[in-house]
């Protein structure tokens, strides 16, 4: 229990150091084609489990568990650290502050305060967690899922790597899809398609099936994920990025934490994963109503004042 806190606390704390400082980063670099650009740094992450993971395994079949963790440690070490120092502060921070975002939106001019208590950004929040709790416990619970109809263990396993690889797809046809029609618009689609791709797991069968509908999961769940960092950019000034993404991120690990516990609760009490998928579906709905709701800072406002004074 112990080790499971500590190397919890530990891996969480990498994790966030990591992710919401490198996507505000990205996204002050890019005017045009942000979405593609958050997509394709996003796509990283659904390279590591398609890399990392298998190496992690062989390593443990030559060394025991402790030994192959340092080796990964020293190899993330390596590369990581001296990658770091070619991260450059994003040109938009050099601006001045109130002229930071490039629309010179009103929002330029908000605090942190208001920019927490913002419709804006409990908005995201809510979304952010309601979508990852609606992807969560189908990916956690489908290789188990699947065993229990019928498909083998290592055939099953497989159906986690198909979601990855598809997975990497779909972050990258999304970021194109949102700068072509806009991010929020994209991102409401694919919340919708979410639910229903989660939904489709109940007819799944077959490893074919399973395939089919991993796929098609995968490249949805995945392709939405950036889009959030870059409605963020969007509607809140560049100087709290970091701040913004790193509570939308803060939201969605308690909707990833919440997804597969609540299916583990599910199949104990009921002895199906049927409901998981059904509930998910549910959830997935409650985030594209959530997301519908979600509108722009009004643009052009802060030129106002000045006529005014003319």
């Amino acid at each position: 229990m112990a080790f499971q806190l500590i190397f919890g606390l530990a891996v969480g704390t990498a994790i966030a150091a990591i992710f919401a400082p490198m996507m505000a980063c990205v996204t002050g670099w890019f005017d045009t084609h942000r979405s593609l650009a958050v997509s394709l740094v996003s796509a990283g992450m659904g390279m590591a489990p398609m890399t990392m993971s298998p190496f992690a395994a062989w390593l443990v079949s030559i060394y025991d568990w402790r030994t192959s963790l340092q080796i990964i440690a020293i190899l993330v070490a390596v590369v990581m650290i001296p990658v770091s120092f070619l991260v450059r502060r994003a040109p938009a921070l050099e601006k001045n502050d109130a002229a930071a975002p490039a629309d010179g939106e009103l929002q330029s001019s908000m605090s942190t305060r208001q920019v927490l208590r913002s419709p804006q950004f409990i908005i995201l929040l809510l979304t952010n967690f309601f979508c990852c709790a609606t992807h969560s416990g189908p990916i956690f619970h489908t290789v188990s899922y699947a065993v229990t109809c019928g498909i083998p263990m290592i055939a099953a396993v497989s159906i986690y790597s198909v979601e990855g690889l598809a997975g990497m797809g779909g972050r990258v046809v999304f970021g194109i899809l949102g700068d072509r029609f806009g991010a929020k618009q994209v991102l409401v689609l694919g919340l919708l398609a979410q639910a229903f791709g989660a939904l489709a797991y109940v007819f799944a069968q077959g490893l074919g099936s399973f395939y089919t509908v991993a796929a098609l999961f995968g490249f949805i769940y995945a392709g939405v994920m950036p889009l959030y960092a870059v409605i963020a950019r969007e509607n809140f000034p560049m100087r709290m990025m970091g701040t913004v993404i790193g509570g939308t991120a803060m939201a969605g690990g308690l909707g990833m934490a919440t997804g597969p516990l609540a299916g583990g609760l599910i199949y104990d009490t009921l002895a199906s994963y049927t409901w998981l998928y059904v509930g998910s579906w549910g959830i997935g709905i409650g985030a594209f109503l959530i997301a519908l709701t979600f509108k722009p800072f009004p643009k052009g406002r802060q030129a106002v004042p000045a006529l005014d004074a003319a």
